[in-house]
């Protein structure tokens, strides 16, 4: 006679367990990678939106007879609303930009803090890919290539 089990035995628990763990242990690395990825992406593209928002804004008093770009990129509360339609907030060292002068701003990724000067006099907005440390420029080269 064969009688039915209606639960699993321990081992079988234990089992699971480990390969849970496994499992665990290399998708936590992976899911870090990928947010930090994230961050870089979504300041890439905030970079390049700054960047056509001067042009625009250039091009637009170039139009009506001025040729210098804007003195300014925005107030402190919304940053870039001189330039862009939807200026972006700021958002201390979590993967987001703040204003620490009405050129100077900075980008941030985790515990890596990225200066980015905005030049009024032809327009441009960078970091050094060379004055900082080397996880620095690094992050400075991927935003901006």
């Amino acid at each position: 006679m064969h009688t039915s089990r209606k639960a699993f035995t321990m081992v079988e628990l234990v089992f699971v367990i480990v390969i849970l763990g496994i499992l665990a242990a290399v998708a936590i690395p992976k899911l870090a990678a990928t947010r930090d990825d994230a961050h870089i992406a979504k300041g890439r593209a905030n970079i390049l939106a700054i960047r056509s928002g001067i042009i625009a804004e250039r091009q637009g008093r170039m139009f009506r007879g001025d040729s210098a770009y804007t003195a300014s990129l925005g107030g402190d509360t919304e940053l870039f609303g001189t330039i862009l339609q939807s200026p972006i907030r700021p958002a201390a060292k979590s993967g987001g930009w703040t204003k620490s002068s009405e050129t100077l701003y900075k980008f941030y990724l985790g515990q890596t803090a990225l200066d980015f000067v905005y030049n009024d006099v032809n327009g441009t907005f960078n970091c050094s890919t060379t004055a900082g440390s080397a996880s620095q420029n690094t992050l400075c080269l991927n935003l901006t290539r």
